[in-house]
């Protein structure tokens, strides 16, 4: 590729450390790139992103609330992309053909299983929540082999929808009333997280062996991992190393080099 111009789009898009994350991996690659933040109008993704391509952007990052009008747009795309009806990175082809993929999902697990060194393979596992951040992320969990997935909702139809759509007799839609007591692996992935609020939960889904992971991140513990450290003994984590992670899957797609992550998710830690 003899032009290197990237950028992330979405509404809003200000907060994002995309940039200073993959300015990280051009310094580690020697890649010369220019990342920006672009803001998209509501409606007006598809011209918005033309435009970029047409002006000489190689690829792009998508963060909500566009990631399935990006799945829309791109000519092919990966398995986990059309498994979860959602498009997170963007590459513009030799061929002219554009490409989708949803990094996302292989994010998560290389932090859980690589950074943190939990287990998903045989777990019994919850997750929370059936928005884009869920179906998102399914499909790779799924592939990392649990015993099998709950997924609960406040909204039980939605969670049965998407249950449905994963085709998969290992993920169930649960209600309040049928939560196991003592889940090995529970993931956050409600918008309550974002205003700070944590799901009506029982206290029993947590055991002092369980492991809890919330996808959104901040400056300190989150409002659901502080739930369950005050609830149990067990281990929690943040999105912050997903979020590394998924986009050093997206810098493999397009330059084809792999990156090194555990030191930048300590460096950005620190000025989260």
């Amino acid at each position: 590729m003899d032009n290197r111009r990237l950028a992330v789009l979405g509404n809003p898009v200000a907060h994002s450390r995309s940039p200073e994350i993959h300015r990280d991996f051009a310094r580690q690659t020697g890649v010369d790139l220019d990342y920006e933040k672009i803001l998209v109008p509501d409606g007006r993704f598809h011209d918005v992103a033309m435009d970029f391509l047409g002006a000489g952007g190689v690829g792009f990052n998508i963060t909500l609330p566009c990631k399935g009008e990006a799945f829309d747009m791109a000519e092919h795309r990966s398995v986990s992309a059309n498994r979860s009806r959602a498009v997170n990175t963007i590459a513009a082809e030799a061929s002219g053909r554009i490409y989708g993929d949803n990094t996302d999902g292989a994010g998560l697990v290389q932090d859980l299983t690589h950074n943190l060194g939990w287990k998903i393979a045989d777990q019994r596992v919850l997750v929370l929540g059936a928005g884009g951040a869920v179906r998102g992320v399914l499909w790779d969990l799924l592939q990392a082999a649990p015993c099998y997935i709950h997924l609960h909702n406040r909204t039980s139809a939605k969670a049965i929808q998407v249950a449905a759509q994963m085709a998969d007799g290992r993920i169930t839609a649960v209600e309040m009333s049928d939560l196991e007591q003592g889940y090995d692996l529970i993931i956050n992935g409600t918008s309550a997280g974002l205003s700070g609020n944590v799901p009506e939960l029982p206290e029993n889904i947590l055991g002092h062996h369980s492991h809890c992971y919330d996808m959104v991140y901040g400056a300190g513990a989150t409002a659901f991992n502080e739930w369950c450290l005050s609830t149990s003994r067990c281990e929690v984590a943040d999105g912050l190393g997903m979020l590394v992670e998924q986009a050093a899957l997206s810098f493999r797609l397009w330059f084809s080099e792999a990156v090194q992550t555990r030191e930048l998710i300590m460096s950005l830690r620190k000025t989260t």
